[in-house]
């Protein structure tokens, strides 16, 4: 009797036992058992797809007319500002009038001095001669009218007369000569005297006739590059008009981004500070240029000229000189499976992504095409409606339990 209740005892307690390492088992299973990693699923599908090449650029009036200084002189203060509207042949743009003569140091001043008082002296020399050459044929033309007279009465031979009437026509040529010479000297003189002219205090014009620049065009000021009165040399730039609705836009592109597009191919014109605008590429400019970049990197560029569609009415606000973003189209399809870039990576040199198999990952290959900033254009290894996880991280491996992330 004893012996059975020792055993039945000793029953109940294995079998508690056995459920206590039961539960324990259990509970480890449970904790250890493989969770399945939560990841963000994207669908593969097939649509429209378009690469762009993008590039930051700036508007510009298509033909600017930089009006210069035809001639040296004093400009007057420009009175135009930029934004006022201009016309052909009749708005008067600036004003231009000789300039003052400069200053002159002590030795030019004296030099120039010197050269007057000289040329005052020649010029006295000169009338001096005149008068004498004047007193001669006064004398001669006396001689000429008593030799006349005397040849009349039979008195004189013919010989005299003749030499008479030549000395009196030699007096003359000297007259003549001796005023000729009086007036050179003059304008010596007038000359002389000129460089002795100094700056005038207080500006306000000499009288002389000014030079008016009017306008070639109809259209707007753009720029005024010489805005306050001053002397200025001939072809110094004194502003800039053109038509502000004849607007183009210049992109700077890397030549490497450069040789994928072509002329005619569309555009996207964005963040100038309103709606979005379409163009064309006009024109690629056949040569690059150097330009070092922000991060001090030297890159050869080139330019491309893009012309607003026909259709696009460019408002208003849009000006000469705007800073905007284009997108120029490089290639465009129908009918294109598509991946998410988010989800592809590279692996061994491929191309890959991890597909959700029925809630575990599976890596696979995958060869692409055409690549833009969110999707890339599936060769092979992928069909519409498959399902690839976004975004994988390093936890993410072949085979392993996954499920979609609840938002």
């Amino acid at each position: 009797m004893a012996n059975d209740k020792i055993k039945s005892a000793t029953t109940n307690s294995y079998m508690a036992w056995m459920a206590v390492v039961g539960a324990l088992g259990i509970f480890l299973v449970w904790a250890f058992w493989p969770v399945a990693m939560p990841v963000d699923i994207e669908k593969i599908y097939k649509g429209e797809m378009s690469v762009y090449v993008e590039g930051e650029g700036h508007t510009r009036v298509k033909d600017i007319y930089n009006i210069s200084a035809p001639v040296s002189g004093r400009v007057l203060r420009i009175e135009v500002e930029p934004g006022d509207l201009v016309i052909a042949n009749k708005t008067t743009l600036a004003i231009i009038e000789p300039a003052d003569p400069s200053f002159l140091d002590t030795r030019t001043r004296a030099e120039a001095e010197a050269a007057a008082q000289a040329a005052e002296d020649a010029q006295a020399q000169a009338q001096a001669a005149l008068e004498q050459s004047r007193a001669q044929l006064k004398f001669a033309k006396g001689e000429l009218d008593r030799a006349r007279t005397l040849a009349a009465e039979g008195t004189v031979s013919k010989r005299a007369l003749e030499k008479a009437e030549l000395d009196w026509a030699t007096h003359i040529a000297d007259v003549k000569s001796a005023e000729a010479t009086y007036k050179v000297r003059s304008h010596e003189l007038q000359t002389a005297s000129a460089r002795l002219i100094t700056p005038s205090v207080g500006h306000s014009g000499n009288g002389d006739c000014c030079i008016e620049l009017k306008s070639p065009i109809d259209g707007a000021v753009l720029q005024v590059l010489q805005e306050s009165e001053g002397v200025v040399a001939v072809g110094t730039p004194l502003l800039e008009v053109g038509n502000p609705s004849d607007l183009e836009v210049v992109v700077d592109l890397l030549t490497t981004d450069a040789v994928r597009l072509k002329e005619g191919a569309s555009v996207k014109i964005e963040n100038w500070g309103g709606s979005a605008l379409t163009g064309r590429v006009k024109r690629i400019a056949p040569y690059g240029y150097a330009k070092v970049s922000v991060l001090g990197i030297e890159e050869q560029r080139i330019n491309l000229v893009i012309d607003f569609s026909d259709d696009q009415n460019i408002p208003r606000e849009l000006g000469h000189g705007f800073r905007v973003e284009a997108s120029i189209m490089e290639w465009q399809g129908d009918n294109i499976i598509m991946a998410p870039i988010s989800a592809m990576f590279r692996n061994k040199g491929e191309w890959s992504v991890y597909m959700d198999d029925d809630g575990r990952a599976l890596l696979k290959n995958i060869k692409v095409g055409h690549i833009n900033k969110y999707v890339a254009e599936v060769l092979d290894g992928l069909n519409p409606g498959d399902r690839v996880i976004a975004h994988p991280g390093n936890k993410i491996k072949d085979g392993i339990r996954i499920s979609p992330r609840k938002n």
